[in-house]
Formats: structure tokens, sequence, C-alpha cells
């Protein structure tokens, strides 16, 4: 296990200070970071002290400490998981081969184009999130809020490591960038889209801490498998922090679930929004919009580029070395509904070319576990109402099913069809706006907003009236 260093400018375990140069550079970064965070990061409760954990360590298992911190003084750093003996590319051509240290000259510009795309979501998500603790429904949950910024912020600082550290003058430039593009700004907005869509409301940030962060994990699962060995050994070690942001999407979901229930069953006519509540089917269609967003930042289904990255060993797929025995997938097939003369055939595609869709499969499965165990509560709740996730090729908008309309159960349907039925499956503009009434601000340690239940329990142990934030 390689030790955290906290006496440096830059906290790291990389031996930052063995390359002065790299050094410079990243220090000269980080006052235009800071000031990106002060202005567009967390503008509500921005200097109280807030119970966050704080990387101490790689090694799994009690690597971080908990304790009071004021946001824009966390320690954010440079943190990669322990480098593997003997470590050998998983996937593609080069499968087998000692893994890279340093960037082959023909693969540059396609890992850095990957390592950008994943660097421009993390800042991009605080952007979106920074006034909503202002509505925040508990502490317990304005701190879970900060926790996921931070943490972001912190993804963020790995990715600018890795492009200042291997990309030389290109690499600094793209970091700049990473702190002038703005989360749905006109003119320079981040480069996925689900990433400039507004996140003002709490319904919505449990949807996309779910959904959208859990893209994430997938994501940064496949550049665990890269053969590039710096990448693979700094994601692994972002995907023990993402895990957390997961929790916090699909518990505070099903904690928006269960409320919903119970205010149901307590209404005569069974309508939570009678009780001040978010009834389950305008949850259902939060659900269908953020899990068909997320659907999109895997890319397209047949992809040349995603063949090309697996061919070269950029990235690998989900598990790749633990799951698979064929590392080469040069003859196998995946075979997906295309659309031809207003229909859905199946068509075969190369394994390589479907690499993003096998990726999302693996994320689809996923995601029906989380629904599970939300109509697991439904079922305690007494209720009949079941959520279920939509087609894979409901609400597209990049891929093959970009410009088609479907139904949530995959059917073609015509455009007038989609017009007068979306507000049945997607969110309304009376849903947002039932949504948006509700969020109003409770600061009282231990209690809840009346649309969500409380938590089952607190965090590292301490109790749910525990000051999470110190507002004083």
């Amino acid at each position: 296990m390689t030790a955290i260093d906290y006496d440096s400018r830059i906290p790291n375990n990389v031996d930052l200070a063995s390359d002065r140069r790299l050094q410079r550079a990243l220090e000269k970064w980080q006052p235009a970071y800071l000031d990106w965070w002060r202005s567009v990061g967390p503008q509500v409760f921005a200097d109280k002290e807030v119970y966050l954990r704080t990387a101490i360590s790689t090694e799994p298992g009690g690597w971080a400490n908990f304790g009071y911190v004021r946001m824009p003084e966390y320690r954010w750093g440079i943190f990669l998981a322990d480098a593997e003996p003997d470590r050998r590319i998983p996937a593609g051509d080069h499968a087998g081969e000692p893994v890279w240290q340093q960037v082959p000259g023909e693969y540059r510009n396609a890992l850095k184009r990957i390592i950008v795309v994943q660097a421009d979501t993390e800042p991009a998500s605080v952007e979106q999130q920074r006034w909503l603790a202002e509505t925040g429904p508990s502490l317990y949950d304005v701190r879970n809020l900060f926790q996921v910024n931070v943490e972001e912020g912190r993804h963020l600082w790995a990715m600018v490591y890795l492009l200042h550290g291997w990309f030389g003058r290109d690499g600094r430039d793209e970091a700049d960038e990473l702190l002038a593009r703005r989360s749905g700004d006109a003119d320079k907005p981040r480069i996925l889209d689900a990433f400039n869509q507004p996140c003002s409301d709490w319904l919505t940030f449990h949807c996309f801490t779910c959904f959208t962060d859990r893209d994430g994990k997938f994501q940064l699962g496949a550049l665990a498998e890269s053969a590039f060995d710096p990448l693979s050994r700094t994601t692994r070690f972002m995907l023990t922090e993402e895990a957390h942001h997961l929790f916090v999407g699909e518990s505070g979901l099903e904690r928006i679930i269960r409320r919903g229930a119970q205010l149901a069953k307590a209404d005569p006519n069974g309508d939570a929004r009678d009780q001040g509540g978010i009834d389950l089917p305008t949850i259902q269609r939060y659900v269908n919009y953020w899990f068909c967003y997320s659907l999109d930042l895997f890319g397209a289904e047949i992809s040349t580029n995603a063949a090309d990255y697996f061919a070269t060993g950029l990235k690998g797929r989900w598990r790749e070395a633990r799951d698979y025995e064929d590392h080469r997938a040069l003859d196998g097939v995946a075979v997906l509904p295309t659309v031809e003369d207003g229909r859905l055939v199946d068509t075969e595609v190369p394994l390589r070319n479907a690499m993003n869709e096998l990726l999302r499969r693996d994320y689809v499965r996923d995601c029906e576990r989380v629904v599970r165990r939300w109509n697991q509560v439904l079922e305690d709740e007494g209720f009949s109402f079941r959520f279920k996730l939509p087609s894979t090729r409901f609400f597209r908008r990049q891929g093959i099913y970009a410009g088609h309309f479907f139904d949530p159960e995959g059917n073609l349907i015509d455009e007038a069809t989609w017009e007068a039925r979306k507000d049945e499956w997607l969110p309304s503009a009376s849903d947002r706006a039932w949504v948006a009434h509700l969020m109003q601000p409770v600061r009282e340690p231990g209690k809840m907003a009346n649309w969500i239940a409380a938590p089952r329990k607190g965090i590292h142990g301490k109790p749910l009236d525990f000051e999470y934030v110190r507002l004083d």
C-alpha cells in the first residue's frame, strides 16, 4: 500500500515531489480549480463545517477518515490504487502483453479524448447541483450531497493529473478547458448532454445519482481494464468513492418511494399529492427520463470507435479480466433490433462494434437489480404498484434509435402518438411544478421533509439527529 502524503500542497500517493515539473504545473492549476469551486461549486453553506470523509489510504476497507471540514478547505488530491505486480493487458489485440506505463504515440489522441470526456463529467455534476442545498430535505441529505460534490471534484483532479502527466502542453490546455466549460451554458456547454440538464430539485438529484452516476460506474469499470496502467489505477480508486454516490441515489429514491406509498395509504383517495408527497406514477416518469438520458451516455449501439478502443486495449468490457475467457472478441456477434422500413428487424453486429451496447446491457442489469429492491419496498408497504424500467429504445437521442418514436415497451409508434402520450411517460410541466413546490428546506437535525422517509441509519455510525452540517 502506498501512503497518501497530506503534508504536500497537493495530497497524493504518486510521489509528486519527485517530478518537479509536474508538481509545478499542477500547483499552477490548483488556484484556478479553487476559483472554479468557489464560483460554481456549492453556493449554500459553502463555508460551514460539514461531516465529510477524506481518503487517507487506497487500501480496501478503512480507507477514509471522517470529520468536520469546510468544503473550500477540503484536501483534494491525486490517489491511485496500488499497482498490480506484472499486470498484463486484459483485452484487445495486445491482450497478454505488459501494460503500458507511457502512452504509445499512435494511441495518444484517442486516449486523451477518452480522459477528457470522462473528466468533463466530474465538474459538470457539481455545477448542476450547486444550489440544491438551499432546499435540502434534511441535514443528512445535504451532507450526502456535499460528499458527492467534493468527491466529484477529486475525480476531476484524478483526470487532470493524467492530462498533465502524460500529454504535455495539449494536456495542460485540456485541463484549463475543463474549468472553462459550464453545465448548460449556451456557448461553452459540457460535452455530454445529460450533464447540461438542470438539477434543481431533490427527486432529480436522486435520479441523477442513481442512474447517471451508475453510468459513471460502468464507464470507470471499462477504463479500469485499460492497457494504460496509470488510467487503470486511477479509475480503480475512483470506483471506491463512486459506490457512495450510487448509494445516495438508490437509497434516496427508495425513501421517496416508501414515503409516497405511506402518504397514499393515509389519504382517503389514495393520493400522495393530497398528503404533500410525490405520487408513485410521477416518480416512475422521472425514472424513465433519467434512465433513458443515462443510456445515451454509453454511445452508439454500433460504433467503430468502440471497436477501436477495445482493439487497442484503451478500454475493456465490464470486469473484462475476471468475467471473460475470450479477450479478443474477434469472432462473436451481438444481435440488435434495428429499424428498417418502419419495423424492427434483428441485425447481427460484429462483437467489437457492439462494445458500447455490451456495456449498456451490463448497466441495465444493474439498474434492474435496483428496481427489484424498490418493488420489494412497495410489497412491504402493501402496494400493488410496481416500478419498471422502460425499453432501451424509449426516449433516445443518441444511437440507432434516435429520430424514431417508441413507447416504454419499445414498440414503434408515430410522432402524433408520441406527442399525445409523452406526458404519460415523462415528467410533465405540472409534475415538475408539483415537485418544485415541495422543495422546502428542513434544517433541524434529525428532521425530514414530509415527502421523503427517514433513512434506516445515519452516517458512519452517527445517529440521524447528528449535526451533519454545523449551521452556527
